[in-house]
């Protein structure tokens, strides 16, 4: 009886200790304790006022709610920063009579990322996604607040497996 306990003891401590500290967002052993997210300018040729401000936000939501690093606004251990460069709709499908049958919101965003701990892990890139709504919508009100909702969370989810969680 006394080797059971002590079997099931052993086991339960290798399940919980044997391959070390997991994080469920992929976030492990970092050395930075600071990040900051500079204010991502919209230089886009269509302008949507307050996207500017609604992504930079966004971005730093993500990082402080999937790590322990805390928001700072100067010198930080991890630097985000960069432009919205394509805002745009465009049609994807067309109907008989020449009209939309579907439009497509589509967000670009280059992001330049610094760490100042391991300067080989800095890069820059461009993330994009899209959001997809009926020809005859207008993209206003609720549907372009979901719209915005939708793609931040794909591009921000998106920057954050680039720098944090290495996928």
């Amino acid at each position: 009886m006394k080797s059971i306990k002590h079997l099931i003891v052993l086991s339960v401590s290798v399940l919980l200790f044997g391959c070390g500290p997991y994080s469920f967002t992929g976030v492990q052993d970092l050395k930075a304790e600071t990040f900051q997210v500079n204010y991502f300018q919209n230089t886009a040729r269509l302008i949507e006022p307050g996207l500017d401000r609604d992504f930079t936000l966004a971005l730093q939501d993500l990082i402080v709610n999937q790590t322990n690093l805390n928001l700072t606004n100067t010198n930080g251990d991890l630097v985000y920063e960069g432009e919205i460069v394509e805002y745009r709709i465009s049609p994807t499908t067309a109907q008989a009579d020449n009209t939309a049958a579907q439009n497509r919101l589509t967000i670009g965003v280059n992001v330049r990322f610094y760490d100042k701990d391991e300067p080989d892990e800095e890069f820059e890139q461009r993330f994009s996604f899209f959001f997809d709504y009926d020809g005859s919508d207008q993209l206003i009100g609720a549907q372009k607040t979901a719209a915005h909702e939708e793609i931040f969370e794909r591009i921000t989810q998106d920057i954050f497996n680039a720098t944090l969680a290495k996928w």
